[in-house]
């Protein structure tokens, strides 16, 4: 008789292979056939705005995977390569030294010698971190001490707004490594205000006391440019085909930065009318950024940009979306609830609240039960806003302010979720 374990195994890999099959299918789906592991060129669904199907089938992929190889491999074996993994390190040297920027003008590649020369690093230095990348699949080494680009490597140019993101993130691993000491520290332990982060706590370490968003002009470029890049990253951009944006007549931006998704929002569906607001100098920014995105809609009025601090102001009155994209998770709870309050004052009757942030979903039986692996990214994002912000992803029962949820939109990894006004 087969016991429960091997049966578990058994449909494990049925999950593995029909997922695969369907990711599979939406490559194919493009006319442009699936992409290989050395491809030096990005895949058109690379940069599509819908790929739910598909990062439904790799969250199925990813988790049955990992955890297959979590039961069948010695567990020191596991932990040993969960811990011991420098990875970040080295796509952190390759983004600061622009490798794949110079090896793009090598497309059949360029040996150490010379990208060494070129970046000013050592080379049996260089080529180690290459060859650890390498082993996932991000460049490839064509021949002995020769590498080239790999679409992975490809989101690591400068011009990659998915690759600022990365640039953004390769500075906060610093930040865990004093996790543990944050948490027992009598001034950092138990609280859960905005400035006792672990970030914080690391930066007075060594003297300095840096609030996050002070940002000279090409920090804040970056910054904005990583958001957008999030937005690939997380798939974000489905919420634009799969709510019901064509039952909208007006939406409120709330946090909106550059306005990079409102600016899809607003070239796919004219009808709309859109306010973003943020502070001063994202804003400003936002409107250099919407002469480029969407210049029709600024000439036809369907965009005005509003200058707000939404810790002491209520946004525009009566609009019937009020769009919070990764916003609510920069703070902690306290801050959070005041955002909340002061949006809530302006709502209508029929005003709506859409909040994006990451989220954990059930996953079939005999996975995970929130998908393990598959959803690893919903978990390091809640990880990266304590370290940051001493701020969390929430859950649906952690977001209150008199609103009530009206409908959940499950995006792979994350969701969307809204709210309406409470009834008495």
């Amino acid at each position: 008789m087969t016991d429960l374990n091997e049966l578990n195994i058994k449909v494990l890999l049925d999950i593995i292979n029909s997922s695969a099959r369907d990711a599979m299918e939406e490559y194919k789906k493009t006319g442009h056939g699936v992409p290989g592991v050395d491809s030096t060129t990005l895949h058109p669904l690379d940069m599509a705005t819908d790929i739910l199907a598909l990062r439904k089938a790799i969250r199925l992929l990813e988790g049955a995977c990992h955890q297959l190889t979590a039961i069948l491999a010695p567990p020191q074996h596991t932990i040993h390569n969960m811990v011991v993994d420098y990875t970040w390190a080295c796509a952190g040297v390759a983004t600061k030294a622009r490798i794949a920027d110079i090896l793009d003008q090598h497309p059949k590649g360029l040996s150490v010698d010379l990208l060494a020369d070129q970046v000013n690093l050592d080379k049996t230095k260089l080529i180690r971190v290459l060859r650890v990348l390498a082993l996932k699949g991000c460049f490839k080494e064509v021949k002995q001490e020769v590498f080239a680009n790999t679409r992975l490597s490809l989101v690591l140019k400068s011009t990659s707004d998915s690759g600022c993101m990365i640039r953004i993130h390769s500075n906060f691993p610093k930040y865990g490594v004093n996790l543990y000491d944050a948490m027992i520290d009598q001034e950092y332990a138990k609280s859960h205000d905005v400035d006792k982060s672990p970030r914080l706590f690391s930066l007075r370490k060594e003297g300095i006391n840096r609030d996050f968003w002070e940002m000279d002009g090409e920090t804040r470029e970056v910054f904005q440019r990583g958001m957008s890049g999030l937005t690939e990253i997380m798939g974000s951009s489905s919420l634009l085909h799969h709510y019901p944006w064509d039952t909208v007549s007006s939406m409120a931006d709330i946090g909106s930065g550059i306005g990079a998704n409102s600016i899809r929002l607003a070239n796919m569906y004219p009808h709309l009318r859109i306010t973003n607001q943020d502070l001063a100098g994202f804003v400003e920014q936002a409107q250099i950024a919407w002469e480029k995105g969407a210049p029709e809609a600024i000439r036809d009025g369907r965009v005005e940009f509003v200058e707000f601090n939404f810790f002491e102001e209520s946004p525009v009155v009566g609009k019937d979306v009020y769009y919070l994209r990764h916003v609510l998770h920069d703070w902690p709870d306290s801050e959070s609830t005041t955002i909340l309050r002061n949006i809530r004052k302006v709502m209508g009757p029929n005003s709506r609240v859409l909040i994006r942030e990451s989220a954990a979903h059930k996953a079939p039986e005999p996975m995970l039960l929130n998908f393990g692996a598959g959803n690893k990214t919903a978990y390091q994002e809640d990880l990266t806003m304590w370290l940051v912000f001493n701020s969390k992803e929430r859950t649906l029962n952690e977001t209150g302010a008199g609103l009530i949820v009206t409908k959940v939109y499950d995006l792979a990894g994350t969701m969307a979720v809204e709210f309406r006004i409470a009834q008495d």
